[in-house]
């Protein structure tokens, strides 16, 4: 994380939706611009807090991006920001959100605060914000039947479960905003 003012990377090959995301979101934070997924390959350094990476773009898809952005161990949250609704290949790819557009801009707005202020918790918590937005993106998209049906989101489940129990035993130790954030994520979740 970098001190002063966070730094937000808006990767998206529409350049209009890009430039939209960056100006209601540059009165808040430094924004910097990628319209693709090279540009944003060549773009990200270590001033970077949170990056915002469409799904879909042409050669270097969003995937790839968050790939390189774990691979070479950068210190920042990631949301997907796409308009490809989630399915079981989200459970391997290294992000912390995922948001289906259309997003609005307060939406858009809370996403990022609720990265920054995740990058304060140690890597378990994290881990299991990453969980919970994950089974959470797939519960608007499969039956339950179907799901209860697959491993990994069963691992998925169970994992959480740990997390949260682990979770339990310091839940005195967090502000009462962190615990608002995981009490909207358990109301996703049921």
């Amino acid at each position: 994380m970098s001190e002063g003012t966070p730094t937000v990377l808006v990767v998206d090959d529409e350049r209009d939706l890009a430039d939209l995301y960056a100006a209601w979101l540059e009165t808040d934070y430094e924004v910097v611009t990628a319209y693709g997924g090279e540009e944003a390959i060549d773009t990200m350094d270590r001033s970077v807090d949170v990056a915002l990476v469409d799904r879909l773009m042409p050669k270097i898809q969003g995937r790839e991006v968050v790939e390189h952005v774990r691979e070479e161990d950068y210190d920042c949250g990631i949301s997907m920001v796409t308009a490809v609704e989630p399915d079981y290949d989200i459970i391997e790819m290294g992000f912390d959100e995922y948001v289906v557009k259309p997003i609005r801009e307060e939406d858009l707005k809370e996403v990022v605060e609720s990265l920054l202020a995740r990058s304060e918790y140690d890597d378990q918590l994290q881990e299991m914000f990453s969980l919970a937005s994950k089974i959470a993106a797939l519960k608007t998209q499969k039956p339950a039947a179907e799901l209860e049906g697959n491993d990994e989101y069963e691992q998925m489940t169970t994992r959480l479960a740990e997390l949260r129990s682990e979770m339990d035993r310091t839940a005195g130790d967090l502000s009462e905003r962190d615990l608002e954030v995981e009490l909207r994520q358990l109301n996703v979740d049921s």
